[in-house]
């Protein structure tokens, strides 16, 4: 989705930048995890592969994709992003139906990460942008059955379970963000910053893709 290609959000542990290529060889190392290919339902893709998918996750207009950064470690340029990433965060806009209807999905991938708030984080920052900016008013989350930290988490953010697939051995969580709902994760992200990638990272104002 290009509508984020140049967003930075800035919240306090975490900072949320747009999906470039640079970023596809550490995801690509990810993504060779047996446990993360378990818990994202994933297949493991080819390094070509993944740039074809991180070109597609810029392009598509049905998908909004940010790399989650230790805020701290990227703060002030003192790494590089590929060195301070611990995870993603994503939303599919696929119901043809119903616009409004967002399907959330985050990943802490550095195991030491987790656990620790950077997760829940990087998805209110997420539903935040997604309320604000693309008009969602109704979230999802499909979760393994195992993943029972994901779940609570979820449920934490006032998700309720609606659906559970045994085939798939998959929940389905939702959370409709009414009147009271968005101004609660309104108030749970007001220290977000917003600001130009380009400006923060990149030289002579040039877009990487």
């Amino acid at each position: 989705m290009k509508i984020n290609q140049n967003t930075v959000l800035q919240g306090q542990r975490v900072t949320l930048v747009p999906y470039t290529s640079a970023h596809v060889p550490r995801y690509h190392e990810w993504m060779q995890s047996e446990e993360l290919q378990r818990l994202t339902a994933s297949e493991p893709l080819s390094l070509e592969q993944e740039y074809e998918m991180q070109r597609s996750w810029r392009d598509d207009a049905d998908k909004c994709t940010f790399i989650v950064l230790d805020m701290e470690r990227w703060s002030g340029q003192a790494c590089a992003d590929e060195d301070c990433m611990v995870g993603d965060v994503n939303l599919f806009l696929t119901n043809a139906e119903d616009p409004t209807l967002g399907e959330i999905e985050i990943m802490i991938a550095e195991p030491s990460y987790r656990g620790r708030g950077f997760g829940k984080e990087a998805t209110l920052m997420m539903m935040s942008y997604g309320v604000k900016n693309l008009g969602i008013t109704k979230f999802e989350a499909k979760i393994g059955q195992e993943n029972e930290p994901s779940i609570c988490m979820f449920k934490k953010l006032h998700f309720k379970e609606v659906a559970v697939n045994s085939v798939f051995q998959e929940v389905t969580l939702r959370l409709d963000v009414s009147d009271q709902e968005r101004q609660w994760l309104l108030e749970q992200t007001n220290h977000v910053e917003e600001k130009s990638y380009v400006e923060l990272k990149l030289p002579a104002g040039v877009l990487e893709t």
